[in-house]
């Protein structure tokens, strides 16, 4: 018998309407998915049915793009159980719904290098927003150890949770970044860890080959 193990699939939503928009999109700036992303997400679904993909447990963010591109992959990999706001992308604060040209045009700065700045009143910046993403991550973990578990959330979720499985600390993000993480829409980041070891394996990351189909 082999050693117990716990998967842990994220997947990133599909192209947003919001994006395409230019808006600003925490929970009052997000407005779903673009028809573009609900392909995405359609093309996903029937990649992961093909494969037979075996998920126990399924969580979303609270945010719309996430929770739509869930539900059209639920065919395949089963309905979300909850919608967790701790596996939002970065809360904006008091500039969500507002235009980027709008915010970077009266109190937009460069987040990569004041990481520990807000992106407007009441916002995280990207320090809060990474301590955030990683505890969210390791709770989940730890409440269905042992089991497979598929997570539909964001991009910057989906980087800071590898960042942290690879063994990198909050320093990375206040020193000179020469990195960048950045999963395509709807692409598929697996991580498996052997529980007795308590070690992680990094089975395939920003996989979305589904999306050759669509160009």
């Amino acid at each position: 018998m082999g050693a117990a193990s716990t998967r842990l699939l994220l997947v990133r939503h599909g192209r947003a309407r919001a994006g395409d928009d230019g808006i600003i999109a925490g929970a009052n700036g997000c407005s779903g998915l673009s028809d573009v992303g609900r392909r995405q997400a359609e093309a996903l679904r029937d990649r992961l049915t093909e494969t037979d993909a075996h998920v126990d447990v399924v969580l979303t963010s609270v945010l719309p793009r996430a929770i739509e591109t869930a539900a059209i992959i639920a065919p395949a990999i089963g309905e979300a159980v909850s919608q967790d706001c701790d596996l939002c992308e970065l809360h904006p604060g008091e500039c969500d719904g507002m235009r980027w040209e709008e915010w970077r045009a009266t109190d937009g700065f460069d987040p990569m290098t004041e990481p520990d700045r807000p992106l407007s009143p009441g916002g995280e910046s990207l320090v809060t927003f990474a301590r955030r993403a990683v505890a969210a991550v390791d709770r989940v973990v730890t409440e269905h150890a042992g089991r497979s578990i598929a997570l539909v959330v964001h991009g910057g979720l989906i980087a800071a949770a590898t960042l942290h499985l690879l063994g990198f600390d909050e320093s990375l993000l206040r020193g000179e970044r020469t990195m960048w993480l950045d999963p395509e829409n709807t692409s598929l980041t697996e991580w498996r860890r052997d529980d007795e070891r308590r070690q992680w394996t990094l089975e395939r990351y920003n996989d979305a080959a589904h999306l050759e189909s669509l160009t």
